[in-house]
């Protein structure tokens, strides 16, 4: 390791700046996306399968499949969380049950300074839970 450079760590949201500043997507956010694409291309063709390629349609099916959330609205209650896009992303992509799973998840949401403490965290992965269930 050269000196002054910082081991990137996930663990403690030292992620490198390019990925602090970049905009990270939920699955279902990806498959929004996906699926306005996917329509564009089928008003533009006679043959909508013409258009689409098989790694595009293997995208989509993957994260209609994985997406937690189906409602952008939905999506929006999610992103206001104070948290980092990374952590916000993995927690509404993977949709712990439990603190620990959390914390195990995304180890930087537990660390010094930062206002999550257990029972902060709990109440948010209840309200992500709550989200979920009344969409």
């Amino acid at each position: 390791m050269m000196s002054g450079e910082e081991e990137e760590n996930a663990a403690e949201l030292k992620i490198g700046e390019e990925f602090l500043k970049a905009k990270c997507l939920m699955n279902c956010e990806v498959a929004l996306i996906l699926e306005h694409k996917y329509e564009q291309l089928q008003q533009m063709s006679d043959d909508p399968m013409n258009q689409v390629s098989q790694v595009f349609e293997k995208s989509l099916q993957y994260v209609k499949r994985f997406s937690r959330y189906k409602n952008p609205d939905a999506v929006r209650q999610v992103r206001e969380y104070q948290l980092a896009e990374f952590e916000l992303c993995v927690l509404g992509n993977l949709c712990p049950e439990t603190v620990e799973e959390a914390i195990a998840m995304v180890p930087s949401i537990k660390t010094k300074g930062r206002a999550h403490d257990d029972d902060a965290i709990e109440r948010m992965l209840n309200d992500l839970s709550l989200i979920k269930k009344f969409e």
